[in-house]
């Protein structure tokens, strides 16, 4: 048996949280055109005039959150300098805040101290905002609130509420702004027009990295994160082009480098190569698989799991038919009532969207006619490692 002792090698990794999300540089590199529009909607604050509502949106992982900490963060210095302006921020991540209630309950009790918090059941909506609205003129001064993924909010109510806060007569003792972030780029045109011409006031877009955008920001975490000469020549370029290549990314392509420096260690060896880089991608898409099977539907698994088993038997690439009868079974098997062969088409669909499984359109013309050929795009192991994940029994 070996020993499994721990004890620091330090070989790798000079600062290793500098490759995680929450990690603020000094200088956000790559984002020069989103910071400049970005500074000048939050200029008025530092002006002591009423902040501007502020919207951002793109796509995950191309700098929104990050830009939003490093300006606010400077924002804040500045304030401190200036007589007669107090500024407060408070930000509250909205993933798993299905409603406006839930959303306003999480701000009451990030302005109350711990002591003094309220629960997520029990009190009508309209007092719950009351609770938010003395919160925020009991504090007074400037105040900026960001609603990070606000998409994950399902009703307009506080949306429409907080931005109109002063003008509805809600607040008088503070100047407030909103700054809802995004990663669903058809988030803002499912908004109500009331709510869409308050709570973008102003907007900034943020498009997807480049490689060369993506080279910038991995150097600039290489320098903190580990010790010099370790990275071999090229490695941070391939992490560049694999995160380019998925959509833009920066924090994929981050998680890739901070992989392949943890295999590095692993293997006790001294320089990061790009060997390591590939085994990193193969242990994320198969992390990711995984996510991305663990986060579907119910049915939509059931469909997963039918075309899994059928790809086993080798029986694959199958038509939308062929996978009908395995998936009637497993629902059986499961307790569910089967849905429509229209919405397996369309489980299906979603499941080529999310790179989990392929589909190939084939015209036979007027004999045959024309279908889809499905078949799995990831290994058997990574998709049944999701579900056995997901179901709790063995596909």
């Amino acid at each position: 048996m070996g020993d499994f002792s721990f004890e620091p090698t330090g070989r790798i990794f000079k600062e290793r949280e500098a490759l995680l999300e929450e990690w603020t540089p000094d200088k956000l590199v790559g984002r020069d055109t989103e910071l400049q529009q970005y500074h000048a909607a939050l200029q008025p604050v530092i002006e002591g005039e009423t902040p501007s509502n502020i919207f951002l949106y793109g796509k995950s992982g191309v700098g929104k959150t990050a830009a939003t900490r490093f300006l606010l963060n400077r924002l804040e210095n500045s304030a401190e300098d200036i007589d007669g302006l107090d500024l407060h921020t408070v930000e509250i991540n909205c993933d798993g805040l299905n409603s406006s209630y839930q959303t306003a309950v999480a701000l009451v009790n990030e302005l109350r101290d711990p002591a003094n918090q309220i629960s997520n059941t029990g009190y009508p909506q309209a007092s719950v905002y009351q609770f938010l609205f003395d919160e925020i003129d009991s504090l007074g001064g400037t105040i900026l609130i960001v609603l990070d993924e606000v998409d994950h909010i399902q009703d307009d109510s506080l949306l429409y509420k907080l931005p109109r806060a002063r003008s509805n007569g809600d607040i008088s003792n503070a100047r407030l702004g909103v700054v809802g972030i995004s990663n669903d780029l058809s988030f803002r045109n499912q908004l109500s027009s009331k709510v869409r011409s308050s709570l973008c006031e102003k907007e900034v877009s943020f498009s997807a990295y480049d490689a060369t955008e993506l080279v910038q920001v991995l150097r600039q975490r290489e320098s903190v994160a580990f010790h010099d000469n370790v990275l071999e020549d090229g490695v941070i370029e391939v992490c560049a082009a694999y995160g380019a290549k998925d959509s833009g990314d920066a924090r994929k392509a981050l998680d890739l480098l901070l992989e392949s420096g943890d295999i590095a260690r692993e293997e006790n060896a001294d320089v990061v190569i790009e060997n390591h880089v590939t085994e990193a991608r193969r242990r994320l898409q198969t992390d990711q698989v995984i996510e991305g099977i663990s986060n579907y539907s119910q049915h939509g698994q059931l469909v997963l799991w039918a075309l899994t088993l059928l790809e086993e038997r080798g029986e694959t690439p199958v038509r939308t038919r062929e996978i009908r009868e395995p998936y009637e079974v497993l629902c059986d098997r499961e307790g569910y009532d089967p849905v429509s062969t229209r919405a397996v088409r369309e489980y299906l669909a979603e499941l080529e969207t999310l790179g989990i499984i392929s589909s190939t359109e084939t015209n036979r013309g007027k004999s045959g006619g024309k279908f889809k050929e499905h078949e799995l795009e990831q290994p058997i192991s990574s998709v049944k490692a999701g579900l056995n994940e997901l179901l709790g029994t063995s596909p």
